[in-house]
């Protein structure tokens, strides 16, 4: 097991599917008590159920995480049921398409508000129970494209920038209380949010920009997210990890 996370809790949003799910996984088969959140219900209660089965614990919440009640109501859960917060992982998040023009001003704020609102909203309520239990760790998920956009991605861009800059303001606030936050910037991951491109574009996508072969998969994602989150990462905070096959080492 990761040192530092046996019997800790562990929020981590958009776990019904894809990256949350893996980690929900990793992080109670690694020992931790997981809030497993997500907006469709069903979804984080069968995740919940697959911890459960397996011998580990585990609560289900249906959230918004651009909801203000949604989040403290998913904080209290964690509160209520496993005595607190130690770790959150803001993972959720939505990749709508679209440049500056084509995009709705409907469709950029919510791309906002899940992305980048959601890491402020579920920080601003995780961090006193932090405070309070004597330190924690705040994971956030933004992706490449925080760090150099691409085309046609103009809202996704610009909410995961901010949620880099986000991740070493946090840092640099609560260090001083033993809260460290990181930041995880997957490349092309195999998950829901890539279903949608046709083996042939992700075959030519994969061949012409990501040195590594191979699609990244989620559980590899959870395990950086779990060495983050425990003791042998004692000194990391306010870091972008990127996994993503070398695509931004440079031109390939």
């Amino acid at each position: 097991m990761a040192a530092g996370i046996e019997g800790k809790v562990a929020i981590i949003t958009g776990g019904g599917s894809g990256i949350g799910r893996s980690a929900s996984l990793t992080f109670a088969g690694a020992g931790a008590n997981v809030v497993v959140a997500n907006r469709t219900g069903a979804k984080a209660e069968g995740v919940a159920a697959e911890i459960i089965a397996a011998g580990g614990k585990a609560v289900a919440v249906q959230v918004d995480v651009s909801a203000g009640k949604d989040v403290q109501r998913m904080i209290a859960v964690a509160e209520e049921t496993f005595g607190g917060v130690d770790i959150l992982f803001n993972n959720a998040g939505i990749s709508p398409n679209g440049t500056i023009t084509e995009i709705s001003e409907e469709e950029w704020d919510k791309c906002i508000a899940i992305d980048l609102r959601s890491v402020f909203l579920g920080s601003k309520y995780a961090i006193p129970i932090m405070q309070r239990r004597g330190g924690g760790v705040i994971l956030n998920t933004a992706g490449t494209l925080g760090i150099r956009p691409c085309r046609n991605k103009a809202a996704y861009g610009a909410a995961k920038a901010g949620v880099i800059n986000l991740t070493k303001a946090i840092a640099l606030d609560y260090a001083r209380d033993g809260i460290r936050c990181n930041v995880i910037c997957p490349g092309y991951i195999d998950t829901p949010l890539t279903a949608h491109i046709s083996p042939a574009d992700r075959e030519t996508f994969l061949e012409s920009s990501q040195p590594l072969r191979g699609l990244i998969t989620p559980e590899e994602v959870a395990e950086l997210a779990l060495y983050l989150a425990s003791d042998a990462a004692r000194m990391i905070t306010g870091q972008a990890y990127l996994i993503d096959g070398g695509q931004q080492a440079g031109m390939f």
